[in-house]
């Protein structure tokens, strides 16, 4: 399997060789730590040891039932938002369907006009939908789920139900409703939180519909893990990349942007973002992460870039093969484009990419990930090598990875505004009503 690898390139020279490594012996205890985990984060670590919710017997679990699905469905819609459809959307949006399923995204935003379109999509189709939500009180799934439940129940009457699978907290007010309503349940683990689930049922179960192999994107993140627990403090990509992170923040930077050059990787960046802004960004610190879809970006922001205050510095991924070519051809039109003929689109987009990193990193640090292909391996070894960073980075930054208490604050105003009951309890809602029905639907 090829693997991802890492470089600095600085020809500003913010970084010395020296600063770098004497801070990777400084913080060698913490990547020791990071390795196994902290047992004062050993509730939210599931992600950790790639076996837990992606080895062979999960990842056959995953694989039946979206075999199940894939025989019926002509859509599939996702309902959920941030940590609980990011990963799925970012590997199908890279990689694309295979088969009769068309994978539709609902549940992540507020619009009316959005989830008008949604429907309108899967008029005369035959639709499964897959609910997602760790904590069942999100308004955007919530929402979305009883809209999808209306047009469902309109389309199939009482058999509507074999065709909803919701990914719940066991125990939870969602596990409650499948058993009351027949819904299949299917478990969002309890020691993840929403933004490292990739390798688990939340991102590799929609995958799966979608015809990804999730045993490639699992094989993937096992090799990272492998590596990165084999790897000693003074060789360890991981620490090298957070500790360049932090002594950039310290010397002013407030700003990191993931650039790319292959627009395939935009789900991906999103993904990346929320990672690193909700885990990082708490207690008056912190980088705000952002992306550039470039070469689109550089008509754009380019110029600050260049020329503006330093504030950002950039982290390249560096697709090494895209799997894909268009070879231009003379036409005989004199457009004065004819110093590319019979050059590849992808050779202009490598010319381009060397010029943009060169000519940033003489005015910033940039770092340079290096990605073999567009394939669920290097998927599997980017996620798993971003989460372990995340957490590695958090810790050297001195904040707790896992939390995210500032995403309350607006909710509690939007909740109040919409008059919504905070205090009624999950019992009183249903209570002794469920009783002891099981869930139904799907069975395999």
């Amino acid at each position: 399997m090829k693997e991802i690898s890492m470089e600095l390139i600085d020809g500003s020279s913010w970084l010395t060789p020296e600063e770098i490594t004497g801070k990777m012996e400084e913080y060698a205890s913490y990547l020791d730590e990071v390795k196994y985990g902290e047992e004062q984060y050993e509730e939210n670590l599931g992600w950790l040891d790639v076996e837990e919710w992606a080895g062979e017997k999960w990842i056959t679990y995953y694989q039946k039932l979206a075999a199940d699905v894939r025989k019926n469905a002509d859509v599939f819609v996702v309902i959920g938002i941030g940590g609980s459809n990011q990963a799925a959307r970012a590997v199908v949006d890279a990689i694309g369907e295979t088969g009769p399923v068309t994978i539709v995204w609902a549940g992540n935003s507020i619009s009316a006009d959005s989830i008008r379109n949604v429907l309108q999509e899967l008029k005369g189709k035959s639709v499964y939908i897959n609910l997602i939500a760790k904590n069942f009180e999100t308004l955007e799934p919530g929402i979305g789920f009883r809209a999808l439940r209306s047009f469902m129940k309109k389309e199939y009457g009482e058999e509507y139900a074999k065709r909803v699978i919701c990914t719940g907290t066991e125990g939870s007010h969602l596990e409650k409703l499948c058993k009351m309503n027949g819904f299949y349940f299917l478990p969002f683990p309890v020691n993840i939180g929403g933004r490292f689930t990739a390798l688990s049922p939340v991102g590799l179960f929609p995958m799966a519909v979608a015809g990804i192999d999730i045993g490639a994107i699992a094989a993937g993140a096992q090799c990272m893990r492998q590596r990165l627990l084999k790897e000693s403090a003074s060789e360890s990509m991981a620490l090298k990349y957070a500790v360049i992170r932090n002594l950039l923040y310290q010397k002013g930077f407030g700003m990191e942007m993931l650039s790319y050059f292959e627009p395939r990787y935009f789900r991906f960046a999103k993904w990346w973002m929320q990672l690193f802004g909700e885990s990082e960004g708490k207690d008056n610190k912190g980088l705000y992460p952002l992306f550039g879809n470039f070469s689109e970006d550089l008509h754009s922001i380019g110029q600050f870039l260049q020329d503006g205050s330093n504030i950002i510095f950039e982290t390249f991924l560096d697709i090494q093969n895209t799997g894909a070519s268009y070879v231009l051809h003379n036409d005989n039109v004199d457009d004065l484009f004819d110093y590319l003929d019979g050059k590849d689109f992808d050779e202009i987009n490598r010319a381009a990419f060397e010029a943009t990193i060169t000519a940033h990193s003489k005015k910033f640090p940039c770092v340079k990930i290096s990605v073999p292909a567009v394939d669920e391996e290097t998927f599997g070894q980017l996620f798993y090598f971003f989460e372990f960073v995340c957490y590695l980075s958090a810790k050297i930054l001195g904040v707790n990875p896992f939390d995210q208490p500032g995403v309350e604050a607006y909710k509690q105003h939007m909740f109040q505004a919409l008059g919504k009951n905070r205090q009624r309890t999950q019992a009183n809602s249903y209570g002794a009503a469920v009783g002891d029905r099981s869930a139904g639907g799907i069975s395999f």
